[in-house]
């Protein structure tokens, strides 16, 4: 029986009783667990102890309740062609579990020592509109922060809550930094809190849009969800139990807007002044083949990506879009090599050691097509060229969000719009020329353009229409003969 994991058990380079609390992350799973706490951790690991990390959930205790027995320990384990390597990460020094008990979160926010709160909630946690980038006013967490500011729900409720109780006691505001794969996330995020506290507030909305500093960043790393056989492997490599451990690839990446007023980490990432080119370089290029993918492959029976790469012609249309469709529409960032990030994404899509499941990445699809596709397919539709593949990964989004397969079965559809999707699918049935714009004039998603483009229409339609008659697999591989 192997030992569980905990400071008895562990060796690191640093105890984490001594770590100063520097950073709140709000929406600590395995992705931030995988990514700005690995980097956070070589700086522990270099003796700079101010910068430990008290995570926050804004929705359930499960990662608290795995981690909490374990001292907040866990194991990251790195794959690549040569195998799989484990390690300890002992930054993050607690778990706070919002619905729990808010107070506690927004105290921890107003710790002296905390100079940044940090997030990765996904695109939908931040209550905005995907097309338009916009506070979305009626969301019901927003609706609920404004009538109980100092009980919020939503991250940026607690934000604006935590910014305003700092201001009061006299706190220089902390940087907010985004690690979800928002376009222009910095802004994004800046113009969501702005408008929130203005809303509570005027003075409020002017002391966040004057003082409080939101930096814009680019992620880049594949982290799939942790599963049992992951928990086995990693306690038989490492002789700890670790209830909760990240799997992840041996590639990580992460560009950042270097504009931190109360101060940083001396973090090994890549600090620039223009963050938009390798933003828009990543989103388009890993995400939106990810997407692509995702949809076409589970359709077709592909439980993970790796599998999907393992398909000579869906991994051919994902090379087709990468290289005909998106490239064209990119400003290359100084010193960037696009061709050989485009072949490591490709050999980091294959990956065996990683069952990044298609299932996964398929979710809250509604919030994640305006800035992984839709954006490639304005620019290209602006430039009068062909959309193609574009609309083929569109069109596959509108099929698996009918919530049923190619075989009868039902999809597990997760996305904040999912009764609305599955309403408007139901009432068009399994007809293209029904259903392509009923999708479409969905505002929230495809803003008002779109669904005014008859090139885009016709090509969505027509792309939805091949996947109703000939499935999937029959679609993307006419696809390959037609771009060979």
């Amino acid at each position: 029986m192997t030992e569980r994991l905990s400071l008895g058990t562990a060796t690191l380079a640093y105890d984490p009783r001594l770590l100063d609390i520097g950073i709140v992350h709000l929406g600590v799973g395995a992705f931030h667990r995988a990514h700005m706490a690995d980097y956070t951790d070589a700086v522990l690991r270099k003796g700079d102890l101010r910068w430990g990390i008290m995570g926050a959930s804004l929705r359930s205790p499960e990662t608290r309740d795995a981690l909490a027995p374990q001292d907040w320990l866990y194991t990251l384990a790195e794959s690549d062609e040569t195998g799989e390597r484990c390690r300890l990460i002992g930054a993050l020094r607690g778990v706070l579990v919002a619905p729990e008990d808010c107070q506690a979160l927004i105290e921890a926010m107003c710790l002296p020592s905390v100079k940044i709160v940090s997030l990765t909630v996904t695109e939908k946690g931040y209550c905005h509109d995907p097309a338009t980038g916009e506070l979305n006013e009626s969301h019901p967490d927003i609706v609920h922060d404004l009538a109980n500011p100092s009980a919020p729900r939503s991250a940026p409720g607690f934000l604006v809550e935590a910014l305003r109780a700092r201001k009061a006691r006299g706190l220089p505001p902390f940087t907010v930094l985004c690690c979800d794969n928002l376009p222009a996330n910095g802004r994004t995020v800046a113009k969501v809190v702005t408008r929130l506290a203005h809303l509570r507030d005027p003075a409020l909305g002017r002391h966040v849009a004057e003082n409080v500093a939101f930096p814009a960043t680019m992620v880049d790393r594949i982290v799939p969800a942790t599963t049992d056989a992951d928990r086995a492997r990693i306690a038989a490599a490492t002789g700890l139990s670790d209830s909760w451990p990240v799997v992840t690839e041996a590639y990580n990446n992460w560009v950042v807007e270097d504009h931190f007023p109360q101060g940083r980490p001396a973090w090994d990432a890549t600090f620039v002044s223009d963050i938009a080119p390798f933003e828009l370089m990543k989103l388009r290029l890993l995400n939106g083949a990810h997407s692509t993918m995702a949809y076409l492959g589970y359709l077709a029976g592909h439980e993970t990506i790796a599998d999907c790469m393992r398909d000579e012609a869906l991994s051919h249309l994902a090379a087709h879009l990468m290289n005909e469709e998106v490239t064209p529409t990119l400003a290359v960032p100084p010193g960037a090599d696009i061709a050989a990030y485009k072949l490591a994404l490709l050999r980091r899509f294959r990956n065996p050691g990683l069952r990044h499941r298609t299932w996964q990445i398929a979710m809250d699809g509604s919030q994640k097509l305006p800035q992984r596709l839709l954006g490639t397919t304005r620019d290209r539709l602006k430039a009068g060229q062909r959309i193609d593949a574009l609309a083929l990964g569109v069109a596959a989004w509108m099929r698996y969000v009918t919530g049923i397969d190619e075989q009868g079965n039902a999809i597990d559809v997760r996305d904040p719009l999912r009764d609305t999707l599955r309403a408007r699918a139901d009432a068009a049935g399994p007809d293209a020329s029904r259903l392509a714009p009923a999708l479409l004039s969905l505002e929230q998603v495809f803003g008002r353009d779109l669904p005014q483009d008859p090139v885009f229409i016709n090509a969505v339609t027509q792309a939805l229409d091949s996947l109703f008659r000939i499935g999937s697999r029959r679609t993307y591989e006419a696809f390959r003969s037609a771009h060979p």
